[in-house]
């Protein structure tokens, strides 16, 4: 059973069609918040995290939208106000890597695509969720929670350090938003998960991914979505009210 309290506001969450935005968009639900679950191109795998979601008493929207486009953002926002109400919180989820390459092997169209997304996706929804939530006009505070990675710090060399420098971007991000608004009402905080039980691994053509790396894990196991989720939560719910600017890295130790 979901628990149902009133003053809970929505919360959109980015890329929540599986993985990490998945377990976020499932755990937000039985905690009683109204989730907008976001999704690009897997409508049957959003419509399950919402059926998930309100059959333990919770209330669920799928939304679909590209978030590298504005005016899809836009869409998604006015969607959210219109089916769930005034907006409480944003998990900036979505993101691709682009794929494994050297950075000499890179093409402009591969770096353009992860920023986009990653980048300038993230920080236009992270507007207009600032927009909607400012006390300084009269929206009622709230939480951003921007999904990073290890690989920000690791650089990812060999394998995605486009993908890697995308979240550095997403950390000094974190931080500057953090600063900016935190006089309006507003915690603005990141999640860095580091070798985590997703398709991730799997859609970029290295399946072993996980099992060739674990020994590189001082817990000595990949992490799960779930447990990156429950940082998540955390960080939106008012246990975290002190807490902003900070990015919180989720690895087991790597």
């Amino acid at each position: 059973m979901a628990i149902q309290t009133d003053n809970k506001r929505a919360i959109i969450v980015t890329g929540a069609s599986r993985g990490i935005g998945a377990a976020t968009a499932r755990l937000l639900g039985a905690q009683g918040y109204p989730v907008v679950v976001n999704f690009m191109t897997q409508e049957a795998a959003a419509a399950a995290v919402v059926r998930n979601v309100v059959s333990s008493g919770g209330k669920a929207v799928a939304v679909h939208a590209d978030v590298s486009q504005e005016s899809e953002i836009l869409r998604l926002f006015e969607t959210s106000d219109r089916e769930l109400g005034p907006l409480g919180g944003l998990v900036n989820n979505a993101a691709i890597t682009g794929g494994f390459a050297r950075v000499r092997d890179l093409s402009p169209k591969t770096i353009e695509d992860v920023f986009a997304l990653n980048v300038t996706g993230a920080m236009l929804c992270a507007r207009e969720a600032v927009r909607r939530m400012t006390t300084e006009g009269g929206g009622a505070g709230g939480s951003i929670v921007n999904i990073s990675s290890i690989a920000a710090r690791t650089g990812a060399a060999g394998e995605w350090v486009h993908y890697a420098a995308s979240k550095g971007a997403i950390n000094s991000f974190t931080v500057g938003l953090a600063r900016e608004v935190a006089k309006q009402g507003i915690r603005v905080n990141a999640v860095a998960p580091g070798l985590i039980e997703t398709d991730l691994h799997a859609d970029n053509g290295a399946p072993d991914r996980l099992s060739r790396l674990r020994s590189t894990i001082p817990m000595n196991r990949p992490g799960t979505a779930e447990e990156v989720a429950e940082a998540v939560a955390w960080l939106l719910s008012p246990a975290a009210s002190y807490v902003t600017g900070s990015i919180l890295e989720a690895g087991g130790g790597r």
